[in-house]
């Protein structure tokens, strides 16, 4: 046997980063739990005295993100806005006046196309249903609320929206050549080279004024598309 982690688990990231020269902390917490990100949250502080940057990028991956209007439930809605909306807003909570305090830090979160944008069709039918893109919607909000309470305070919030991304996920469910045209997915390496970038560096000029940043066209800019995937191809 080989006691060599899984490519891309916890513990093959800390390797990772240990083998650059830094430290890492692996916690485990769950996003419908919010003392449990609280309580991560807490060990960060301790283990490294302050946090510069959140990256909000977990979502809800229960039953119901599709769910049409009319059958979703109340209880779903608010499995779904707990993971992607409250628990965000009180990690931040917990974590934001620390920033404040030491002149600045950078929020980045994840947000989707469906959050601005209407469904070509129902869900079932190649499109998306109303509670996902309306609770990333409502993460999206946040990013500008937060410039204007705190502006001059060193602080950056940005939204990213990463376009298709070919995960473990869509290449086991067979993603068809058809989609791959007509959507022209990146790789999660390329989205999380472009979220890397953001931490270090501020948006080009030509990027505009934007509230959400389009990661596919700023890896293609930043020429981030040929980082190899661990997922081959």
């Amino acid at each position: 046997g080989s006691d060599a982690p899984l490519p891309g688990s916890l513990e093959a990231t800390a390797r990772a980063v240990a083998d650059a020269g830094g430290e890492a902390l692996c916690l485990g917490a769950d996003i419908l739990d919010e003392a449990s990100m609280l309580d991560a949250a807490a060990s960060a502080l301790d283990t490294f005295g302050h946090v510069d940057l959140v990256f909000n990028n977990a979502v809800y991956q229960g039953t119901g993100n599709l769910d049409p209007v009319l059958k979703i439930s109340r209880e779903t809605l608010a499995a779904i806005y707990q993971g992607n909306v409250y628990t965000p807003l009180a990690l931040l909570q917990r974590l934001l006046p620390g920033m404040l305090k030491r002149g600045g830090g950078t929020i980045i979160n994840m947000v989707s196309y469906t959050a601005f944008n209407n469904p070509p069709a129902p869900a079932a039918q190649g499109g998306w249903g109303f509670a996902y893109p309306s609770s990333k919607a409502a993460l999206a909000r946040m990013a500008g609320a937060l410039r204007v309470e705190h502006p001059d305070s060193g602080l950056r919030v940005f939204n990213i929206e990463p376009g298709t991304v070919v995960t473990e996920v869509m290449k086991a469910a067979g993603i068809t050549e058809e989609v791959m045209a007509r959507y022209k997915p990146c790789t999660p390496q390329a989205i999380a080279a472009v979220v890397a970038w953001l931490a270090d560096n501020e948006p080009r000029a030509e990027w505009g004024p934007e509230e959400v940043l389009a990661a596919p066209a700023i890896a293609k800019q930043l020429d981030l598309l040929r980082i190899p995937s661990y997922l081959g191809g």
